[in-house]
C-alpha cells in the first residue's frame, strides 16, 4: 500500500512538472521566439497518430521492439506538437492585431483565427502531457487526433486572413498545401 502511495505522489509531482516546463517553454516561445511560422508535414502527423499504424507495428514487431518503436514516433508527435503550438501562440499574435481592422471580414477572419490557436495551444498542451505519460508506458493509447484536426481548421482560418490582409502573400502553416 506504501508504494502506491509513493508511486502515485511521484506521478504526480513529475506530471506537475512536466506541465511547468512545457508552459513556460510555450510562454517563452510565445514571446520571444522566431517571428516566422514553422511549416508542418501534416500528412506524416496524421501517420504518427494514426492508431490503425500502431496497431500494425503492434502485431508486426516483437514487443521490446515495438516499445522502442513507439517511444521514438512519440517523440516526433512531440515535436510535431509543440510546433503546433509555437505557431498557435503567434498566429494568436497575428489576430490579435488584425481583429482591429476596419474592414468587418478581416476582423471576423481574425476573431475566428484568435479562437481556433487559443484551442489549439490549449490542446497542445493538454497532448504534451499525454505524450509524456505514454512516454512511460508506451503500450496505453494516444490521443492526439484533436490537435490535429484544431491546427488543420486553424491553419485554414490563418489563411483566409493572410488572403484578406495580403492577398499577394500566401500564409504557409503547413509542409503540404
Amino acid at each position: 500500500m506504501t508504494l502506491a502511495i509513493f508511486l502515485i505522489v511521484a506521478s504526480a509531482i513529475a506530471l506537475a512538472s512536466i506541465l511547468g516546463v512545457t508552459v513556460s517553454r510555450t510562454l517563452a516561445s510565445a514571446k520571444g521566439g522566431v517571428n516566422e511560422l514553422q511549416p508542418i508535414d501534416v500528412e506524416a502527423f496524421r501517420n504518427l497518430v494514426d492508431p490503425a499504424e500502431d496497431e500494425y507495428l503492434r502485431r508486426r514487431l516483437p514487443a521490446a521492439e515495438f516499445r522502442v518503436v513507439r517511444r521514438e514516433r512519440l517523440r516526433a508527435v512531440a515535436a510535431y506538437v509543440r510546433a503546433a503550438g509555437t505557431n498557435a501562440a503567434m498566429l494568436v499574435h497575428i489576430g490579435q492585431r488584425a481583429v482591429a481592422s476596419s474592414d468587418a471580414q478581416t476582423a471576423e477572419a481574425a476573431r475566428r483565427l484568435v479562437n481556433d490557436a487559443l484551442l489549439v495551444r490549449r490542446n497542445a498542451t493538454l497532448v504534451l502531457m499525454k505524450i509524456y505519460v505514454v512516454l512511460a508506458w508506451p503500450n496505453s493509447g494516444l490521443f492526439a487526433a484533436p490537435i490535429l484536426a484544431g491546427y488543420e481548421q486553424m491553419s485554414g482560418a490563418a489563411m483566409l486572413l493572410g488572403r484578406l490582409q495580403h492577398p499577394s502573400v500566401p500564409v504557409r502553416t503547413s509542409a503540404h498545401w
